[in-house]
């Protein structure tokens, strides 16, 4: 007699309209994060991405989960931007102002100081997230400089300080008020970068590692 052999299912795939929710959820905590801090409430969130709060926190069990994804969405989307720049050849420091305004236009500087002690920081899909920017960004780096275009004495670390310093909104403005100001005066960092340098930079290249020490 032959044994009836067991029908394996293929797992579940999320279904295209649970898929638009998750991603409402986390435009809408993005950008409620950069307006309020990490502290807005969750029913907040959920009102503004049209979802109920069950379904925010079916996706999202705590704050911690949603504070993470935000992050990474922001790193993985920052990449993409550096990636397709890196494709599309040509000029090598384009490439590198084209990532530098994709990073303010992401709000970098207001999102990723959320990851804290108040949150693991250490968690696996949010290192994987920060390997893949770092190393895009030496990359788009690396290759100015080979072009000869990119001074040789900064480092990825140099790049993100001016990011999150220059993208930030002034003491005592609003973000929207700020924001008229901030790619002109990336742009005014951008060309400082451009190589032959016409100074000499005081102190040594900042790395990430001497970001995370600090």
């Amino acid at each position: 007699m032959i044994s009836a052999q067991p029908v394996l299912r293929k797992p579940s795939r999320p279904r295209a309209d649970a898929l638009r929710n998750r991603e409402r959820i986390v435009t809408a905590a993005r950008e409620m994060f950069v307006e309020h801090g990490p502290d807005v409430p969750l029913d907040e969130i959920a009102r503004r991405a049209a979802v109920g709060n069950a379904t925010l926190y079916r996706n999202f069990p705590d704050r911690d989960a949603l504070v993470r994804e935000v992050v990474c969405s922001v790193l993985d989307r920052t990449v993409r931007a550096a990636e397709q720049a890196l494709a599309e050849g040509g000029d090598a420091f384009e490439a590198l102002e084209h990532f530098v305004h994709a990073s303010a236009d992401e709000r970098i500087s207001a999102l990723c100081p959320m990851v804290s002690s108040a949150f693991d920081e250490n968690h696996p899909d949010l290192e994987a997230a920060r390997r893949r920017f770092e190393l895009i960004v030496a990359g788009v780096m690396d290759r100015a400089k080979e072009a000869g275009q990119l001074r040789p004495d900064v480092s990825v670390g140099d790049v993100m300080v001016a990011v999150a310093q220059l993208s930030r909104p002034p003491a005592g403005t609003a973000c929207p008020s700020g924001d008229r100001f901030v790619h002109r005066h990336l742009q005014l960092f951008l060309d400082g970068l451009r190589a032959p340098a016409r100074s000499v930079l005081p102190g040594t290249a900042v790395t990430m590692e001497d970001l995370r020490l600090a």
